[in-house]
């Protein structure tokens, strides 16, 4: 498995954050009826396959509609990559599994590094009977991409080809990248976001 670099205890996987608001009533709710009783392998499947397959990727969709915080996303059930990172992590922080959020840079265009680079989110989870971190990523399917929830191997979205720019941040984060949280903010509609309006690199 991916080699992760994660600063942080544990407790802060587990806190609610302005973006990952754990403690929300509606995220409350869907925990209660979608994972109770799960244990953590089995409750980190649950919600990759739910925000995956039942939260709707707004490029996938055609929506219009920018969603941040977790709540809003679990309400709207749409929203870009990083929206649905927030919600999936914030998600398991609810049912008790530690979880963060991760970064890759890749190309906007599949194998045209010319047409520049956009950072793409998603998600780690700490799974205690195995004893470490791994990584998936609930983006969405679509034809060319088939993310799967894996314990053995990673079965991401994007594999990362370095001769185009593109990178793998293999940084464990708490908390929603402040960059994309400000990029979020900054609009209301999604084709403005994806128009020049999302981050193209991390800071090292």
């Amino acid at each position: 498995m991916t080699a992760l670099r994660t600063d942080h205890p544990l407790a802060c996987y587990l806190a609610p954050t302005p973006t990952l608001d754990v403690d929300h009533p509606i995220l409350a709710a869907f925990v209660a009826a979608r994972l109770a009783g799960l244990d953590p392998a089995a409750a980190a499947e649950a919600v990759f396959l739910f925000v995956r397959d039942e939260v709707g990727h707004s490029w996938d969709i055609r929506g219009q509609r920018v969603t941040c915080v977790a709540s809003d996303v679990l309400r709207h059930r749409e929203g870009l990559c990083y929206a649905k990172s927030h919600l999936a992590a914030a998600l398991l922080r609810r049912a008790g599994v530690p979880a963060g959020v991760c970064y890759q840079r890749l190309t906007l265009r599949d194998d045209d590094a010319s047409a520049g680079h956009v950072v793409h989110a998603l998600n780690t989870v700490y799974l205690a009977p195995l004893g470490r971190w791994i990584r998936f990523d609930a983006r969405g399917n679509r034809p060319g991409v088939d993310a799967r929830f894996s314990l053995d191997e990673e079965r991401l979205a994007f594999p990362i080809r370095p001769a185009l720019g593109e990178v793998d941040y293999l940084v464990n984060e708490p908390d929603a990248h402040p960059l994309v949280v400000a990029a979020l903010a900054a609009q209301e509609d999604v084709r403005a976001l994806l128009d020049g309006g999302l981050p193209d690199a991390l800071p090292a």
